[in-house]
């Protein structure tokens, strides 16, 4: 009958009782019962979603603009676009009486990696364009339309009015300006010299020699272009030409070809023959983007935010892309002009999962794309089956990583592709598990099996090792790589039996899954490794990987909740080194406890002003300079709030604070490839709808009290299994949805909710 019902690979996949922090699903077959009250057979059900028209969408993010009523004179104050490569941020002229749009893009880097990432291969600046007013600015009324990804407004000076409108699409820079009364539309282009960021806080390498001087020319079209060769090899061109009311810009990087940009600015400058035809093409593509998912709870300065931070990470990052840098596409002098992969990375890109946004993955472009390079890396002698990445790169993850036994810091791929295995479990997409994920984790665990050895014991030990960035003495068996090794031999005997590879290492895997040392603790928790406890204070949670985001260590296991308590406790009761990511970190360690009232608490130490590393007015960050990983981090700390999905358990509001009695989600995508609906209302649960892409065992903790109805979308019974702590295993075929509630079937609509919590607008409203 379960057969007929849902097919033999449905039942087949229907889970059984997996191990908390599971990496890959077990294939089991389990008896299937009903849960409760029997639905009403033949009739069946929709969500009713408000959200479908451009006007709904409209009247809802047009209450998350960012908004200027005054002139922002820094970075971190002003508006920003970008399309994933080329990106503006617009702000006054430090000490002149001009509009700046800076003009920079992600692929404009130096090729001299003999000078190291901070210098050799870092970002490099393009240059920025300035809009001069006859008058004196006296006032700003600008919005940035989330909806449009559209700057538009007035500049008022003391000669009349400009109106603006800027955005960026496919590449191009586009503005377009008109003036009234005595004022004037002015451009002016400044190139800037293509020197490391990095000389805002250090001298040049020995040996480091200048880039050569731009050239400026013309072409037969009126087009300006200026030309930047790098003494590495390649060049940076930025073509731009006025249409009457309109500018168009655009900014090409060759390598090695010393000529290929130019072709390429001019190229993309042709497809935008005007700001109204960019600007059609470039609205269609973000309305669509934003209809994937949707989310809506009450405290309108957070829910702005959150939003922001969706529209920022697309303006920072698409698939087929360059791996976001620290800054994005916005650079800006700081001594961070490079990829960092010990924390930044793996944190810029965690929010575009439950957003439902695959599209914007650089990362596991990055990684996949560029396997020969992690091979490199490593010393010449464990080519031949090990890779890894040094702290910071370049976009093609060319940087040297040490070796253990000399207080390397040697986990950083390691961690990376568990963001890429984050994608393969909310996607279910075997080829990215097959062509990245395994040959990448196989050698990067390769690379610490030359390492490993057995003390006296009898348990596997590692050499010393950085745990980053903890400002002592690299220890023996830290917990950053303790905890990266588990997750990694894990994954890899998972998947190669999902994969059908009979993989020679397996025995070994298992021998060190079986041998490793136990993570060192104390008194106080998780130590930073053996006889090094965490005794000073410490901006990163590197010794705490195994609880976040890994989850080996986790809130299911009852006799881990006192360590996990005391650590994450512990962790932050040593203050002075803190920033805005050890908050969004602890946030969501919180929020792995169900405990939202403690996890909003600490997210809200972000957004306090009087901490020393807030959140910045138009939701950017700075530290020695621009970082963008904390921001988006805090985005996951809500949906860690919203939903859950790890140990092949989906968690539905599982740490919503109290004084959040209302929230919506939509399609929010978790492990598994399911989408998940739901509508918590007066502080109670209403309703949970789950659609399956993929087929995958849906193990759903729901929340709901009383009896549980599981209905599918034709209003059949679900086949369900009760599996205790209010979780249901649920029989759900590729393609299919099932619906979850208590009582009689509720109204099934998805709407934002009304705000309790009202707030100012982001920007300098």
């Amino acid at each position: 009958m379960l057969g007929t019902a849902l097919g033999g690979a449905a039942v087949a996949a229907l889970p059984g009782t997996a191990h908390a922090g599971q990496p890959i699903h077990s294939v089991q077959s389990v008896q299937s019962v009903q849960s409760g009250a029997s639905a009403v057979a033949g009739r069946p059900w929709r969500l009713r979603d408000t959200m479908t028209t451009d006007g709904s969408w409209q009247r809802f993010l047009r209450g998350q603009d960012l908004l200027w009523t005054k002139l922002p004179t820094l970075w971190y104050e002003g508006p920003f676009l970008g399309d994933g490569l080329l990106g503006s941020m617009v702000y006054q002229e430090p000490g002149a009486n001009r509009i700046r749009f800076t003009v920079q893009h992600g692929r404009v880097q130096d090729h001299r990696p003999e000078f190291g990432s901070g210098w050799g291969t870092c970002r490099l600046p393009v240059g920025h364009l300035t809009l001069d007013p006859v008058g004196t600015i006296t006032a700003v009324d600008w919005r940035l339309s989330l909806f449009d990804a559209e700057l538009t407004g007035t500049v008022t000076t003391t000669a009349g009015t400009l109106t603006l409108a800027a955005l960026i699409h496919d590449e191009v820079l586009a503005a377009r300006v008109t003036a009234t009364g005595g004022e004037k539309v002015t451009w002016t282009f400044h190139p800037e010299e293509a020197l490391s960021p990095r000389h805002i806080s250090e001298a040049p390498p020995t040996g480091y020699t200048a880039n050569p001087p731009w050239t400026t020319r013309s072409t037969a079209d009126g087009t300006a272009q200026v030309l930047q060769p790098l003494t590495g090899g390649g060049q940076t061109a930025t073509s731009y030409r006025r249409l009457g009311d309109d500018l168009l810009l655009s900014v090409g990087h060759s390598f090695p070809s010393g000529t290929a940009a130019e072709a390429d600015s001019l190229r993309n400058l042709r497809r935008a023959p005007s700001y109204g035809v960019l600007r059609r093409r470039h609205t269609q593509w973000w309305h669509a983007f934003y209809r994937k998912s949707f989310v809506s709870f009450p405290d309108q300065r957070l829910q702005s935010f959150h939003w922001i931070q969706l529209y920022k990470v697309a303006s920072a990052s698409r698939a087929g892309g360059p791996v976001m840098a620290t800054s994005g596409p916005w650079l800006e002098p700081t001594p961070w002009p490079a990829v960092w992969w010990n924390l930044n990375v793996q944190l810029e890109y965690w929010l575009i999962q439950g957003f439902n946004h695959p599209e914007l993955d650089a990362l596991a472009t990055t990684l996949r794309q560029n396997q020969e390079q992690l091979a490199a890396n490593v010393p010449a002698a464990y080519r031949t089956d090990s890779s890894g990445i040094g702290r910071s790169s370049d976009m093609f993850a060319e940087r040297e990583v040490g070796q253990p036994g000399t207080g390397a810091e040697t986990g950083d791929l390691t961690w990376a592709l568990h963001n890429v295995w984050l994608s393969y479990r909310h996607s279910m997409d075997t080829s990215l598990l097959r062509d990245t994920i395994y040959p990448v984790l196989r050698r990067a665990i390769g690379y610490y099996l030359h390492f490993l050895a057995p003390g006296s014991d009898g348990k596997l030990h590692l050499p010393s090792t950085l745990s980053p960035e903890y400002p002592v003495v690299p220890p023996q068996d830290t917990n950053y790589d303790l905890a990266l090794i588990r997750w990694g031999c894990q994954t890899l005997i998972d998947s190669a039996r999902l994969l059908g590879i009979k993989d020679e290492l397996v025995p070994r895997w298992q021998e060190v899954l079986a041998r490793l040392t136990p993570y060192p603790v104390d008194d106080n928790g998780f130590m930073i490794g053996a006889a090094t406890p965490y005794a000073q204070s410490h901006r990163h949670y590197s010794h705490l990987l195994m609880v976040y985001p890994l989850y080996l260590v986790n809130w299911d296991q009852p006799e881990s909740r006192d360590l996990i308590t005391k650590s994450v406790a512990h962790w932050h009761a040593l203050t002075g080194a803190h920033r805005g990511y050890s908050y969004t970190g602890a946030a969501s360690m919180y929020a792995m406890t169900g405990d939202g009232d403690t996890a909003i608490a600490y997210l809200r130490k972000f957004f306090d002003p009087t901490t020393r590393y807030p959140c910045r007015a138009n939701t950017h960050y700075t530290e020695a300079g621009p970082v963008i990983e904390t921001p988006l981090s805090a985005s996951q700390s809500l949906h860690d709030m919203f939903c859950q999905s790890w140990g092949g358990i989906v968690r539905v509001f599982p740490a919503v604070p109290s004084a959040w009695a209302d929230v919506t989600l939509h399609n929010f995508r978790t492990q598994g490839a399911f989408l998940v609906s739901a509508v918590r209302a007066a502080g109670v649960t209403r309703f949970i709808r789950v659609k399956s892409l993929a087929g995958e065992p849906l193990k759903l903790r729901h929340g709901l009290g009383g009896t549980v109805t599981a209905e599918l979308d034709d209003g059949t019974p679900a086949h369900t299994q009760d599996l205790g702590d209010g979780t249901l295993a649920i029989g759900l075929p590729k393609g299919r949805e099932v619906l979850v509630h208590s009582g009689s079937r509720p109204d099934l609509v998805i709407a934002p909710v009304a705000l309790s919590e009202p707030g100012p607008a982001w920007g300098l409203p």
